[in-house]
């Protein structure tokens, strides 16, 4: 009767809301299970809106995941727009789940993907809303146990004081092992404080609560100890097999429009080519692939049973895939009478040939997009970016040739040792892009769309770049006005990322746990939606910092000691440290290191496999 009297009193609101169908539930595909045959509740909350959430494919493969165990009903949360909130807050209703109307503080384990930084705030947002305290020490029950993983896991110190437990590194490996414990937990009736000691020994779980940490009189940390028999390092979790690990064969098919609106399935994990200022680059590895056979099924399965009209294969860089050529073959040979596109993503400009594009454009000809990074052949050694100016513009040169007239440039601003020249560089390749298609297109009357976006560098833990300082906002907005100067050529769009998201993202992605309070500041003077420009309030974070005793350039804008202890060397992400650093060097003198598929680089991730081994 209660459930039947709060679902009527959401629905009332639903009317005054910006796109309803962000809240309603009910998609074609989403699971519904009898409560009183469960015995673990399981929120999947993706802090930020439906539209965004719901095109992350981690999240749909761990929804699948955990709805396949008897037993476990997994459910979906997400951020609402500023609307919604405030309806649910004047009508004094928490946020629900979209499967059963539930409100989040019924769950037993709530679950939170750490996709970026700018997030965090709606981290605690949802949890107050949800009717669940915010910090982890006022929750003293198992029930609304908070758990997170992701990217931004491999720091998660600054929310150390929100999260009782971190998953690292595939969900799919870890996530059950936690389930089953608190299913035995919650049988047995432990403690939440015997149940965290318990759980901090499977290998790749980060429990903050076991872990002390102490820091130097100038603010670094000294030492980060473990209690009560935890590991001194939580090393990351890896699927062993792509081929054999769970996928699912249905996608939950959203009900309102969302930004990836498409099927997907994961050609491999990992990517062999080593940017220095990637993250993922490093943190995925090492390099797994799935076979070809297993993609054509999965593909198949998945469109068979959700109607999609457009397929992605996915992959840090889709056009390193060995078995690519055979792979499209066999998509196209499904997707074309079926009048279903096929979108590769991710291709790299040294890789990209008239095969490929022919197949490509056989079911779409949309813009094709490459990652040129720096306007320098030194600076793009310094990143290890690995590709030619003349990969670019022969890349380009195919592409115009086949008839391609919208090409997308990416850049970054403010990477290491970056020099005007650098930016000069910019400038000068898009020209070439622009002359390439004057020489190379069939049909001038319609015109070139060439867009350059240039976002702005920020250091990342468990990089090689980790020990670098980013760019004050300053030279940020300095280098981003002189781009507009010298962003001429005809045909060419400049766009560019806004600085002070990105040095906010900076000072939280190198945090420590000193800054929770200042997240908590933040929230509590009302930052959330951080991500979108219409709510980001740069002076209200810094506000938060300085009341808080913090300062964001120590975070931000310092260079870091190659002997400095990191709040994150306590989290293993495959690559070693020692690497990570050997690679810093290198990038001092601009010396490449060649992909893995060409040469073992050493970064000791290959041990992670059974009976793998590092090659240097």
């Amino acid at each position: 009767m209660e459930e039947r009297v709060l679902h009527k009193k959401i629905e009332a609101i639903l009317s005054r809301v910006q796109k309803p169908a962000r809240y309603v539930g009910g998609e074609w595909g989403s699971i519904t299970k009898d409560k009183e045959k469960t015995d673990l509740r399981f929120a999947f909350c993706f802090p930020d809106v439906y539209e965004v959430g719901m095109s992350h494919l981690g999240s749909r493969i761990l929804y699948g995941l955990l709805n396949e165990q008897e037993g476990i009903w997994c459910e979906r949360v997400f951020t609402p727009w500023v609307d919604m909130e405030q309806e649910l807050r004047s009508a004094g209703l928490p946020l629900y789940a979209l499967e059963s109307g539930d409100p989040l503080n019924a769950f037993d384990i709530i679950g939170f993907t750490l996709q970026y930084e700018l997030s965090f705030t709606n981290i605690l947002n949802m949890l107050d809303l949800g009717g669940v305290p915010v910090m982890a020490e006022e929750r003293t029950t198992l029930k609304n146990l908070v758990v997170a993983g992701g990217p931004c896991a491999y720091n998660p110190e600054p929310l150390c004081d929100f999260v009782d437990l971190f998953m690292i590194g595939d969900g799919e490996e870890v996530i059950l092992d936690l389930t089953s414990l608190y299913r035995k937990a919650k049988r047995e009736n432990w403690s939440k404080g015997f149940f965290l000691s318990e759980v901090a020994q499977i290998p790749g779980i980060y429990v903050p609560s076991q872990y002390e940490v102490t820091y130097c009189d100038d603010g670094t940390v000294r030492a980060v100890t473990p209690k009560n028999g935890a590991p001194a390092v939580v090393q990351k979790r890896i699927v062993q097999d792509l081929d054999t690990m769970y996928y699912p064969e249905s996608f939950v098919v959203p009900s309102t429009d969302i930004v990836f609106d498409r099927a997907m399935v994961e050609l491999f994990r990992g990517c062999p080519r080593g940017c220095r200022f990637c993250q993922a680059g490093h943190t995925y590895r090492p390099l797994r692939t799935k076979s070809k056979d297993v993609l054509l099924r999965q593909a198949k399965n998945v469109l068979k049973n959700s109607g999609y009209e457009e397929i992605s294969l996915s992959s840090l860089s889709t056009s390193d895939y060995g078995e690519l050529s055979a792979l499209t073959e066999g998509m196209l040979d499904y997707c074309e009478p079926r009048h279903i596109s096929l979108s590769l993503p991710s291709l790299r400009a040294d890789s990209f040939s008239t095969e490929l594009m022919q197949r490509v454009q056989k079911t779409r000809k949309s813009g094709l997009t490459f990652a040129c990074e720096a306007g320098s052949q030194r600076l793009r050694d310094v990143i290890n970016k690995n590709i030619t100016e003349d990969d670019v513009l022969h890349a380009c040169e195919i592409a115009f040739q086949g008839g391609w007239n919208n090409v997308k440039l990416y850049f970054m601003l403010g990477l290491p040792t970056e020099t005007m020249e650098d930016l000069d560089g910019i400038a000068e390749i898009c020209k070439k892009v622009a002359y390439c298609w004057r020489m190379n297109t069939n049909n001038r009357a319609r015109g070139v769309r060439i867009t350059a976006s240039a976002s702005c560098f920020v250091p990342k833990p468990q990089t090689p770049f980790q020990w670098d300082a980013q760019d004050t906002l300053e030279t940020l907005r300095e280098k981003q006005a002189y781009m507009k100067t010298i962003m001429k050529t005809k045909n060419v769009t400049y766009n560019w990322h806004d600085a002070e998201t990105s040095v906010l993202e900076g000072v939280i992605a190198r945090g420590d746990r000193r800054q929770g309070k200042a997240i908590y500041l933040a929230w509590q003077r009302g930052c959330k939606l951080d991500g979108w420009d219409q709510f980001f309030d740069y002076q209200t974070w810094v506000q938060a910092f300085q009341d808080c005793g913090l300062d964001p350039a120590f975070y931000a804008s310092r260079h870091r000691e190659l002997s400095e202890t990191f709040p994150w060397d306590h989290i293993g992400c495959g690559s070693s440290k020692l690497h990570l650093q050997k690679e810093w060097e290198l990038s001092r003198k601009a010396a490449v290191t060649p992909d893995c598929m060409m040469k073992c680089a050493g970064c000791g991730a290959a041990t992670l496999l059974k009976g793998g081994k590092c090659c240097v």
